[in-house]
């Protein structure tokens, strides 16, 4: 008996010590395309969320608590993304730091909504994220309706006698940013010559390219991903045309001119102001490069994402996901992005979008 109690009193120690475990741990997570053709994208975002949960958690942790990091592969397949936010679930996670493409946001929030989980997307721009989103939905990039009025606005002005065309990939992320881009650029007195839809993931683009240049397009505007773009502009200049290749955000990533090589060369986009030049973040950027990564696109922008959370949780006192919404709401953070803080609708509430081009195998701002 004697021995069956010391039994029963070593299990149950065994039983508290993993309870107290448990509670000494937060589960976070961060999910985007780890394969695939925009696999690029997810390690920038898988770097930026270990090395922020690395940093927390050198620093003391979120409430006295360690961080502990799930990746999920969604392949910005919608259908793929929703798996992993049921996965997520399971897993007990708290926070998702993601997802990348607005086609895998979209669709997992709603699961995230269901099971009261707090989502801050570092890179999904379609305005339906946070307009039809629930309350628990955020993001720390901006929006197509910003990028696609800056853009428009600067294809009007600076090329508007010429003849542009407008091309997208069906996606939500790239129909949404190629319509608005075209809205705006409508808006401005100027006609598109030629719009154009696309099917991503293809390697030839020939039959494109020579739609382009029966029309004597001079500007190309892309609402879509590096991979495809990046063979555009190949395919183009293989053409014997020199078309300028124009696209959003979805450029940010040094595997564009490993596609391109010097096609590329005077490649334009938009991006957010880059965060690798906020003084504040250079510590962090140090970081980064003494580790070898270049932390480029939506490297910071996920880190800045967790840092966010990390504060508002501790402003609030608790991980609940009501009082972590109304501490994001209510409060501006200190993050390698600067400080922001967040609308009604939970976008960011910081500068928009400015012009890059692609020079020698790297892009900076527009001069």
């Amino acid at each position: 008996m004697r021995k069956f109690t010391s039994v029963l009193m070593a299990a149950a120690a065994v039983t508290a010590l993993t309870v107290t475990a448990a509670r000494a741990e937060i589960v976070i997570a961060t999910a985007g395309p780890m394969t695939g053709q925009y696999a690029s994208f997810g390690q920038q975002m898988k770097a930026g969320a270990e090395q922020a949960v690395a940093d927390i958690n050198a620093a003391g942790g979120v409430l006295g608590q360690k961080l502990v990091l799930e990746v999920g592969d969604d392949a910005c397949d919608p259908k793929q993304a929703v798996a992993v936010a049921n996965q997520m679930v399971n897993k007990g996670v708290v926070f998702m730091a993601g997802h990348f493409c607005s086609g895998s946001s979209i669709p997992a929030s709603q699961v995230y909504e269901e099971e009261g989980i707090l989502q801050i997307s570092p890179a999904s721009t379609s305005p339906v994220l946070t307009e039809e989103g629930g309350d628990n939905v955020f993001r720390v990039c901006g929006r197509d309706d910003q990028q696609g009025q800056v853009a428009g606005a600067f294809l009007a002005e600076k090329f508007g006698a010429k003849n542009i065309a407008i091309v997208h990939d069906k996606t939500q992320y790239g129909k949404g940013l190629a319509d608005e881009t075209r809205k705006n650029l409508n808006s401005a007195g100027v006609t598109e010559a030629l719009y154009e839809a696309y099917t991503a993931g293809e390697k030839d683009y020939t039959a494109l390219v020579s739609k382009l240049k029966q029309n004597s397009i001079d500007v190309l505007y892309v609402g879509g991903y590096h991979t495809e773009a990046g063979l555009m502009v190949r395919q183009m200049r293989d053409q014997g045309m020199n078309t300028l290749l124009v696209s959003g955000d979805a450029l940010v990533t040094d595997e564009y001119w490993s596609i391109t090589g010097d096609a590329g060369e005077g490649t334009l986009m938009t991006f957010s102001p880059d965060p690798r030049k906020n003084p504040v973040a250079a510590p962090v950027v140090e970081v980064f490069r003494g580790k070898g990564i270049e932390p480029e696109g939506y490297v910071l922008y996920t880190y800045g994402a967790i840092q966010a959370w990390a504060q508002a949780v501790e402003k609030a006192g608790t991980v609940d996901l009501d009082p972590v919404i109304a501490s994001l709401r209510g409060n501006q953070f200190d993050t390698v992005l600067g400080n922001i803080g967040f609308d009604e609708k939970g976008d960011v509430t910081a500068p928009g979008y400015v012009f890059y081009e692609w020079k020698d195998g790297t892009y900076d701002y527009l001069q």
